[in-house]
């Protein structure tokens, strides 16, 4: 028997999963502008973890084949890296639209937006991405797509109506978030060298 939050999260799902295909069928500021209060950040982190499962999975059973990496290992790892990566993005464009460009946007709408074509597109790209050759060009075009709807989802978001303001906002973003993600991961690293270091290994 089902309990009712498993329920809730389903039909949550299945909702954002409609809201995504308008969004991905429909791509202007104004689809986005439709769907962004309908959700929260919950909301947003919950439909996210649909697409790190999906990525942790595939990743886990590759990793059977593989002696340099560990099942556990990549299953645990895109469980936690995809939504952290996503959150630290998804606030910096929050951060860098309000107090560079005064956005009005709040963080919910901004994450709710970007989940909205971030997990189908991440899906695709993960399922195609085993194909050898196919896939990496494959993924390397949906990476283009996805930047062209982060462009459309940071004007519906924060209100920023200037093309040249969204552009640049979605730049120092992914700037902002790759220094950021460098930074943890090199801290992590730095324990995890020290740990081993401490025991011998």
């Amino acid at each position: 028997m089902r309990g009712p939050v498993q329920t809730d999260a389903r039909a949550q799902v299945q909702e954002m999963f409609a809201q995504s295909v308008a969004v991905l069928s429909q791509p202007s500021p104004a689809t986005f502008e439709r769907y962004e209060r309908r959700g929260n950040l919950n909301a947003a982190l919950l439909y996210v973890m649909v697409a790190a499962v999906v990525s942790a999975v595939i990743a886990a059973f590759f990793a059977l084949f593989h002696s340099d990496v560990s099942f556990f290992g990549q299953l645990i790892s895109r469980l936690i890296i995809i939504p952290v990566q996503f959150l630290i993005f998804t606030g910096a464009v929050y951060l860098i639209g309000k107090n560079l460009f005064k956005g009005t946007g709040t963080f919910s709408e901004v994450a709710y937006s970007f989940a909205l074509f971030f997990v189908p597109l991440s899906i695709v790209s993960t399922l195609i991405g085993i194909i050898p050759v196919l896939g990496w060009l494959v993924s390397f075009l949906i990476g283009l797509v996805m930047i062209y709807f982060g462009f459309l989802a940071v004007q519906s978001s924060m209100n920023l109506r200037d093309q040249g303001q969204s552009i640049a906002t979605l730049v120092l973003a992914w700037i902002a978030s790759f220094l950021v993600s460098a930074a943890v991961g090199g801290f992590f690293a730095s324990l995890f060298a020290v740990g081993r270091a401490i025991s011998g290994n």
